[in-house]
């Protein structure tokens, strides 16, 4: 797959891209990640990007103009390399909030032109000229785009085969399938007791069956307590067992009890 960023900080993206695990997804090509910086299509000596609003108000709005051309010139690049046609992302607060269903979908994808908003936003006449979908990692604002881009890239980068070390590990990730899109239990490495501290008795006992029963309620009972709203969508899902249930029962007439 492929995503041409179009960015004013093509800089932020270096260190990035030849990091941690997920590297070996960019390196290989699995994940080809091309940076376009629209400044380069701007016009006069400053190559300006923004401008004042009309209508006055604070800040400065990114220009339709520099973005078209610079979006034509990724659509030709495209084309003549033979990637197929993809969407024009934008990342925006008005857009629908990114989820694990939305980066396995974007995993199994082409790519997609991934538009970094600065300043005010985008001029929005390029937006309804151009933008195929808006996408926004929640309830708060960000000073631009580039980190709403490097998260998407980092969560769809993991999920491709041979990039992580052990590869089934992202199916035991929070808001995984495979965990019924509960959030994932407590995890307990070496020593065996750190500062007073003892591993639970249950995960030395090397019982595999009482072992993954604790996870499960480990999990059920973070959930239920954290993100209460996922139980009940794996509820609805038919995801819950009569263990299960039972588990949830006990642990909402005894709130303060030990998973």
């Amino acid at each position: 797959m492929r995503f041409d960023v179009i960015t004013l900080f093509p800089e932020l993206f270096a260190p990035f891209l030849a990091s941690g695990v997920t590297r070996r997804a960019y390196e290989s090509g699995l994940v080809d990640v091309k940076l376009w910086n629209p400044r380069e299509f701007a016009d006069g000596n400053y190559r300006r990007v923004d401008d004042r609003p009309f209508g006055g108000g604070p800040g400065m709005v990114m220009m339709a103009e520099p973005l078209t051309l610079c979006l034509e010139k990724i659509q030709a690049d495209r084309a003549a390399s033979g990637a197929p046609k993809a969407p024009t992302v934008l990342f925006s607060p008005v857009g629908k909030a990114l989820d694990h269903s939305g980066v396995e979908g974007w995993s199994a994808s082409v790519g997609a032109v991934l538009i970094c908003g600065r300043y005010e936003g985008l001029d929005q006449r390029f937006i309804q000229a151009h933008v195929d979908l808006q996408i926004s990692l929640g309830d708060f604002v960000l000073s631009g785009g580039e980190i709403a881009a490097m998260a998407l890239l980092d969560a769809v980068a993991r999920l491709q085969p041979g990039v992580l070390n052990d590869e089934g590990s992202h199916q035991l990730d929070s808001f995984n399938p495979a965990l019924d899109g509960l959030l994932d239990c407590p995890h307990y490495t070496r020593p065996e007791s750190w500062r007073g501290q003892p591993v639970p008795a249950i995960l030395m006992s090397g019982n595999h069956a009482h072992i993954e029963r604790w996870r499960r309620e480990q999990r059920l009972a973070l959930t239920q307590r954290r993100r209460p709203e996922l139980v009940q969508k794996a509820r609805l899902s038919g995801y819950l067992s009569e263990s299960d249930e039972a588990f949830l029962a006990d642990l909402v007439e005894n709130p303060d009890k030990d998973a």
